[in-house]
């Protein structure tokens, strides 16, 4: 769990190491960057990032991206529930037990 106005780079270099053995890995812009992109190929993970704006030569992604607007549905959806937007537990445990609880109670309804 990283602050709110940190940067997507810095969370992703702290999850580099616990990411799971997968062929593919989405993401959006904020998590186009040289070393992450070399770092998940050293892994062996292809990566499905679209290129930053400010990019001189264009980095082409799979059509595989249409897929992560599920994950921002999710997000939507969880920004509903009043606890979890606000983030009132401190403890990053009983904050991910509650994101748990959230999502579980969503796609069950």
């Amino acid at each position: 769990m990283t602050a709110g106005q940190v940067s997507d780079h810095i969370g992703a270099r702290a999850l580099l190491n616990s990411i799971p053995d997968v062929d593919w890995l989405l993401g959006d812009r904020g998590y186009d960057g040289h070393w992450f992109r070399e770092a998940l190929q050293d892994k062996g993970i292809r990566a499905c990032i679209p290129g930053r704006k400010q990019r001189k030569k264009p980095i082409g992604y799979d059509k595989r991206y249409k897929r992560r607007n599920r994950i921002e549905i999710m997000f939507g959806r969880l920004k509903d529930w009043r606890h979890v937007a606000t983030r009132y537990d401190r403890c990053p445990k009983v904050f991910l037990s509650a994101i748990a609880l959230a999502a579980l109670v969503i796609y069950w309804l």
